[in-house]
This record gives C-alpha cells, structure tokens and sequence, in this order.
C-alpha cells in the first residue's frame, strides 16, 4: 500500500543520522517500534498506534528537567508511510515548542541483522531549523542507548 500523500518537504534540508548496532535482534526491535513504543519510549496509557501504511498514532513523552517545577507533557502525532516487518519502518513526526516546532518532519528506522544483533540506522529529517534538529540529534542517540538497555533487561 502506498502512502495517501508524501510529504513535501523540499524546503526543509535539515536533518541527520545516527546509526548504532543493537544487541536485540531485529523482530525484537520492529516489535518495539510497532507494539511496545509505550514498554520503552511513549507514556503509559497514552499510546494510539496501528503500524499501517496511512494510519496515524498519537503518544505523549513526560518529563522533568532540573529547571520546570512540574512535569511536561510532550504530545507526538504522526503517519506511518512505510512498513515492511522485521526491516524497515518510515513514518512522520509532529510535535510541538521545543520539539519539531509543528512541523512534519520523517524518520527512516532501518534494521539490518548481524549475528545475534541487529544494525538499526535512524534517519530523522526535514526539520525547520538548525536547532530543531540539533536537539533531536543528541536525543536519538540517548533513546537508541535506551532501547538497547530495554530490550536486554526484557528478555
């Protein structure tokens, strides 16, 4: 199935990527992006996902930094635009200040096996501005050290 529309995102260059090899195999790590986004990234109880081409999601992050004195909430939506299991998932990536600024950026999770593990690379791009893409950059690399961590405690 193809996706409804793809996104126009020509004018926006920025982007980057973060490549890791993971400990997890790749079912393993698909299943974690597709049915447990919520075990390990997205808040308990506020996960809204169908991993389809042209189905949407909904998710919050909560956090507290040393400077809020309450935590925030971080409300993410998005559409998957391609899966294939085990080895590929595309989809896009709204949230709101201090994340993508409201626009619809893509990530590309691409998941190669390799002996027990598995090669993720994550593609993020399309972002507004420099900082925007700056403060997902670093944030990718802690979230993929994470789910690694996640998976092996889980099995």
């Amino acid at each position: 199935m193809e996706p409804f529309t793809v996104p126009d995102l020509s004018a926006r260059p920025h982007g980057f990527k973060v490549e890791r090899l993971m400990a997890s195999p790749a079912e393993v790590l698909f299943a974690a992006w597709t049915e447990k986004f919520d075990e390990w990234f997205a808040a308990p109880g506020t996960l809204i996902m169908k991993a389809e081409v042209n189905s949407v999601f909904y998710f919050e992050t909560v956090f507290k930094t040393e400077e809020d004195l309450v935590e925030q909430r971080h409300p993410h939506y998005g559409r998957f635009l391609r899966v294939i299991p085990d080895r590929l998932i595309e989809f896009t990536w709204v949230t709101g200040a201090g994340g993508t600024e409201g626009a619809e950026t893509v990530v590309t999770i691409e998941l190669e096996p390799r002996g027990n593990g598995t090669y993720l690379s994550l593609t993020h791009k399309r972002f507004p501005d420099e900082k925007s893409k700056s403060r997902h950059d670093s944030a990718w690399e802690m979230i993929l050290e994470h789910l690694d961590q996640k998976m092996m405690e889980d099995k």
